[in-house]
This record gives structure tokens, C-alpha cells and sequence, in this order.
């Protein structure tokens, strides 16, 4: 009895730790600066929406969030669209020296190395392709990126499909990429929603791309806009924090409906 009631002790502390970042933003978000900065109360005591009415009348934050969703939506798309040919073709074709076991972890590299170190040539790159402050060059960026890590996870899921399923399609008379499209895609489906949640999450969430490659709100991400909430004299922490709020819905949101095959997509690749 002692180890069940230490157990869930432990689980409590765990879930608490967790937890209270979310609950701070939430109150913060109902609350006033004033009440934030100098009262210091552990809850709102007098709660109130203006802060997230605000964000929308006066601080352009409509558009920032339609940009962080467009701009996402797009690039891990493309990604997971191109990165799925690329895992298939690394999945099912033979390299010479045995490349193909090599690869896909190769990819990672780019997402290894820190993103300050490539962010000016990446700058100069869109600045020639005059595609500074444009969704377009976000887009272009956030997807050679997220296709390293696409190639890298979705490799593992086609390994695990059996190559009689292909075979058998053409057998009856389908090509490589019709057997690739009725066949191994959806049987895939669950590691492409896994693969594109994490996707999800880090494009939805990058910040130093987004800051160097637009400077007007017709193209700043949600992260992006939510800086400018911070003056050269004061912080509008509660702003901010209603900011955290709707900004974390859409993840959250999403995940909630995808949530069966995310766990189906974790263990796909792990299970032999």
C-alpha cells in the first residue's frame, strides 16, 4: 500500500511540475498587468478578456496567427509529400557501398547543426530571391528543413512494410508508384501523422528564422509577432500571456484529434 500511495505521490509532483507553466500562462492571461507585475497573486482575482481582445483590435495578432498557420500548414506539407518519396526511394532501393542504411541518418545533419550558423546565408539567399518579409520564404525554409527529418522518421515505417504487399499490387497489373500510393501510404498513415505532428511543432514554434526573414505584419509568425509585444520600456506580460494561449490551441487542437495515430506511429518503425 505504501509503494501504490508513493507511486501516485510521485506522479502527482511529476504532473504538477508539468502543469504549472500552463496554469501561470492561463491566469496571467486573465489578469492585468498590474496585477502581474506588482500584486503578484497566485490566481486572477478580478479575471478579465480585454487582454485577448486586445491582441486582435490592436496588435495585429489575427494576422500573425493566419501566417503561422499558413506558413506551417504548407511547408509540412511539401515536406512530408517530398520526404515520403525520398524514405520510400531509401527504403526500397539498394545504393552502392550500402548508402542507403547511412542516408537517411545523414539528412540529420542539417538539423543537427545550429540554425544561427546557416541563418546568414539563408538571408542573403531569400534577399536575392527578393523573398524577404513573404510567406513564400518562410515556406521554402521551414520545408528544406523539415524534409531531413521527414526522410530520417518515414524510413523506419517503410522498412517495416512488407515488400509483398507491393509485389502483389504489381502482380495485378499496378505500377511502382500506384502500388506506393494504394498500398503503402495508407498503411504508412499512422508514422506520417507522427512525423507530421513533430513537424508541426517545430515549425509552428520557430523563432529565429521568422525574426531575420520578415519585418511587417504581413508575414510575421505567431512567435515573431508576440516579440514585438516586448517594449524598449515595458512588457506587456499579459498580452503575452493570452498570446501563449490562443498560440498553443491550434497544437493542441490538432494533436487532441490525431492523438490515436500518434501513438500508432510511435511504435510502427519500433516493432519488429
Amino acid at each position: 500500500m505504501i509503494r501504490v500511495w508513493a507511486r501516485y505521490a510521485v506522479m502527482g509532483f511529476v504532473i504538477s511540475i508539468v502543469l504549472l507553466p500552463i496554469y501561470w500562462m492561463i491566469a496571467a492571461s486573465l489578469k492585468t498587468n498590474k496585477e502581474i507585475t506588482q500584486d503578484a497573486t497566485l490566481y486572477p482575482h478580478a479575471p478579465t478578456f480585454d487582454n485577448f481582445t486586445r491582441l486582435f483590435a490592436a496588435k495585429d495578432f489575427g494576422q500573425f496567427l493566419m501566417n503561422s498557420i499558413v506558413v506551417t500548414s504548407v511547408s509540412v506539407l511539401l515536406a512530408l509529400i517530398c520526404g515520403s518519396l525520398g524514405a520510400y526511394a531509401i527504403a526500397r532501393f539498394r545504393l552502392p557501398f550500402g548508402l542507403d542504411q547511412h542516408i537517411g541518418l545523414s539528412l540529420l545533419v542539417m538539423r543537427i547543426v545550429p540554425p544561427v550558423v546557416i541563418l546568414i546565408p539563408v538571408f542573403l539567399f531569400m534577399l536575392r530571391l527578393n523573398l524577404i518579409d513573404t510567406w513564400l520564404g518562410l515556406i521554402i525554409t521551414y520545408t528544406a528543413f523539415n524534409i531531413t527529418y521527414c526522410v530520417w522518421m518515414m524510413e523506419s515505417f517503410f522498412r517495416e512494410i512488407p515488400v509483398d504487399l507491393e509485389e502483389a499490387a504489381m502482380v495485378d497489373g499496378d505500377s511502382r508508384f500506384g502500388a506506393f500510393r494504394r498500398i503503402v501510404l495508407p498503411v504508412a498513415a499512422p508514422g506520417m501523422v507522427a512525423t507530421a505532428i513533430f513537424a508541426i511543432i517545430v515549425t509552428f514554434n520557430e523563432f529565429m528564422f521568422a525574426l531575420v526573414l520578415t519585418s511587417t505584419p504581413r508575414a510575421m509568425t505567431m512567435p515573431r509577432g508576440t516579440a514585438t509585444l516586448i517594449g524598449r520600456i515595458d512588457t506587456d506580460w499579459a498580452s503575452m500571456s493570452a498570446a501563449g494561449v490562443i498560440g498553443a490551441l491550434p497544437i493542441v487542437i490538432f494533436a487532441f484529434f490525431v492523438q490515436r495515430h500518434l501513438v500508432r506511429g510511435l511504435t510502427l518503425g519500433a516493432i519488429k
